[in-house]
């Protein structure tokens, strides 16, 4: 199993992931709140490389603002076109994936117009370009009544509609803890519906259960179990990036590959 982390993606992403001892690494191609197209990476070139000599694992994380769910025209088609462009930057780096939240309409909307959102863009993408450049890794959320990824009964609904168009999962358990999902069993319910797990965001929590709050912390420092996350991350069997905070990545890092051995 190979760990890793969320790491800068500035000037050298891999030295970064060097630093914290990752053999897996995420990054953001451009500004994680902004809405411009992402700008060829300087190193992309390197980190394509060392992804195809097996030298590290990547992945890339889309900005926060997408929202692909949304019933407003204004953030919907925009974020349509950045998670396409995210995805063909994606592919430049060498990434095995892009991460993508799963949004949310808004109070007094209906989800399944976002479900249905979804599977629009999807099925656009399969018709007009054979799919998307990388594969597109649908992340649970923590909070939002109305999200299309916080309880798995909805993302039931969610992988429903888009399953069938290649759609992978990453499971990120500080928002399935504080999105009131249990992880004893989170995995198994978890590929019951997506039928896969790619990616696994290992991060403890500052808030308790069911908070509906993203606030990360580093593995001993949380309101989870310690060994409860390194169960998780066993069960999956899929590569692991800490989003931990950065004073504790490298550290966090070592945990799991010690209590994973």
């Amino acid at each position: 199993m190979r760990i890793g982390a969320h790491v800068r993606s500035d000037a050298d992403p891999l030295g970064s992931a060097a630093e914290c001892g990752a053999e897996v690494m995420q990054f953001f191609l451009a500004d994680p709140q902004g809405w411009k197209k992402p700008p060829a990476h300087p190193m992309a070139a390197t980190i394509a490389d060392a992804a195809a000599r097996g030298e590290m694992t990547v992945f890339v994380h889309s900005p926060y603002v997408v929202n692909l769910a949304s019933t407003n025209n204004r953030i919907r088609i925009p974020s349509r076109k950045l998670v396409q462009q995210h995805a063909e930057g994606a592919a430049a780096v060498g990434a095995q994936g892009l991460v993508v939240h799963g949004g949310h309409v808004t109070a007094g909307e209906e989800p399944g117009v976002g479900v249905d959102n979804w599977r629009k863009f999807f099925a656009r993408q399969q018709d007009d370009a054979g799919g998307f450049a990388v594969p597109i890794l649908i992340e649970n959320t923590a909070g939002g009544d109305n999200a299309m990824a916080r309880r798995f009964d909805a993302l039931a609904r969610l992988w429903d509609a888009v399953g069938d168009y290649g759609a992978g999962f990453c499971l990120d358990t500080c928002h399935a803890f504080a999105g009131g999902e249990d992880l004893v069993d989170v995995v198994e319910r978890a590929k019951a519906i997506t039928g896969r797990i790619d990616l696994v965001h290992l991060n403890n929590s500052r808030d308790e259960f069911n908070s509906a709050r993203d606030r990360h912390a580093n593995i001993a420092a949380g309101t989870i179990d310690p060994d409860q996350l390194v169960a998780v991350c066993a069960a999956a069997g899929a590569p692991v990036v800490v989003e931990t905070p950065a004073e504790g990545m490298a550290e966090d890092i070592s945990y799991l590959r010690k209590h994973l051995s």
